[in-house]
């Protein structure tokens, strides 16, 4: 099965791990990373996101021991619309987050205009933090949590 993904990934987190998990237990993977121009418009609130090789040379980090324990193959690819590469035909399914599951069925939407099958589509559910909030990378930004949701009322925003 050909599985896609999307998104910054600025910091990755727990929260993404389980997306990537599930991404590997269904099938080869490919990530759609969004680039420099689109990283900005896809965040609810107005944060600093690192330059497109920066992230992806941490999602490579990050992707390449799950493929390697899944016994699967990763792609990365730059996202520069929103709906980007799952309009694609080769795909079979999607896994997204609850704030991107909007997004997936607005995919669907154009595979079916352009005569494709619909995805599969995976909801993964958010990771919750220490706190039962759930982790994303603007918490961790704002110093709120950790990448593992580990709360860190001492620690400053990080600024990488």
């Amino acid at each position: 099965m050909q599985v896609a993904l999307g998104g910054t990934f600025d910091p990755i987190h727990d929260g993404h791990r389980a997306l990537f998990e599930r991404a590997f237990e269904l099938g080869d993977v490919t990530v759609g990373l969004t680039s420099d121009a689109l990283a900005p418009e896809t965040r609810h609130e107005p944060r600093r996101v690192r330059p497109f090789d920066e992230r992806r040379a941490a999602l490579e980090a990050e992707l390449e021991p799950l493929a390697a324990a899944h016994d699967r193959e990763f792609e990365i690819r730059t996202l520069d619309e929103p709906t980007g590469i799952a309009t694609e035909p080769a795909f079979d399914a999607i896994v997204v987050s609850p704030d991107t599951h909007a997004g997936a069925e607005r995919i669907n939407e154009l595979r079916e205009e352009r005569g494709l099958d619909p995805l599969r589509v995976e909801l993964v559910d958010y990771v919750p933090a220490e706190d039962g909030e759930r982790i994303s990378s603007t918490r961790i930004v704002r110093g709120e949590i950790d990448r593992h949701g580990n709360l860190t009322p001492d620690r400053t925003p990080e600024t990488e």
